[in-house]
């Protein structure tokens, strides 16, 4: 046996574990999705077919268009505001922060990850309350005459999701800007560039990749989350997550669930398409 095809082998041995967990776990699932997708339900039961049905309704729909029309401009407010937060953050940390203390800082950074998902939303329940933390500070500091409702409403929904996402990308930023050469800022300042052009022109895109990859994993886990517009959000407007349990849940249509899931795929991979498309650009 030649040294080339020994090396082959041993490359298939060591990529087929993962193919196998990805055929398993991933193309057969959403092949299956995909085929309940084209059913529809007449009653109480599925009827398999080969029909765009629940599609077409979907975008005919007012509710469910409505549904992913939520969802898209939920995750697209949290994102840029996530980004405009944990940018200046993670730069403090990695360049205004003693060393001896940055680790301290990154421990505080994290500490969001060790409370549990459902439990970090209901604290947010608790404090955006009508009798919550926030309303009794603004109304005993005279800057409400009575409390406001944020709880139920997109606001607050988009306040829990800021709260886990910033530190989210804190953490992908400050991996990127640790990574530079303080070189760079030193040219630029030599050529006679301010301190924010240095930041402008040659940090902020050297951290585009550790940005992108951030906002990217943010718009994912944004808009495919269900506890939070649950908990936070209410019922007055769902998403996308909410519409699926809910045809789950209390209607048991699992062909416009599917067909719902889809969607949400799709929209996940354009995002993903659109974000490597932009890394690629800065690995050249």
């Amino acid at each position: 046996m030649s040294i080339e095809k020994q090396e082959k082998r041993q490359g298939a041995a060591l990529v087929a574990p993962a193919l196998l967990w990805t055929l398993g776990f991933f193309a057969i699932p959403f092949a299956a999705m995909v085929m309940m997708s084209l059913a529809h339900l007449e009653g109480r039961e599925i009827v398999q077919g080969h029909d765009l049905g629940n599609y077409l309704r979907i975008f005919t729909d007012p509710s469910l268009r409505r549904g992913i029309f939520v969802s898209l401009e939920i995750t697209a407010v949290v994102t840029v505001i996530s980004v405009l937060l944990a940018w200046p953050l993670a730069w403090i940390i990695a360049t205004r922060v003693p060393a001896r203390w940055r680790r301290m800082a990154l421990l505080l950074a994290v500490l969001p990850f060790w409370t549990s998902y459902v439990v970090r939303s209901y604290s947010w329940a608790l404090v955006l309350g009508e009798k919550g933390v926030v309303m009794n500070a603004l109304v005993g500091l005279g800057l409400l005459a009575e409390p406001v409702q944020i709880m139920a409403t997109r606001s607050a929904t988009i306040i829990g999701f800021v709260h886990f996402f910033v530190m989210l990308l804190t953490l992908t930023i400050y991996s990127n800007l640790i990574q530079l050469s303080p070189n760079y800022a030193r040219a630029a300042e030599d050529l006679g560039a301010s301190r924010w052009q240095v930041i402008r022109l040659v940090i902020l895109p050297l951290t585009l990749p550790g940005v992108m990859t951030g906002a990217f994993l943010t718009f994912v886990l944004c808009i495919g989350d269900y506890i939070t517009p649950q908990i936070l959000g209410g019922n007055n407007e769902l998403t996308l997550p909410q519409l699926i349990m809910l045809q789950l849940g209390r209607r048991g249509d699992f062909p416009m669930a599917s067909a719902l899931s889809v969607v949400l795929m799709v929209i996940v991979t354009l995002a993903y398409a659109a974000c490597a498309r932009w890394l690629k650009m800065e690995r050249v």
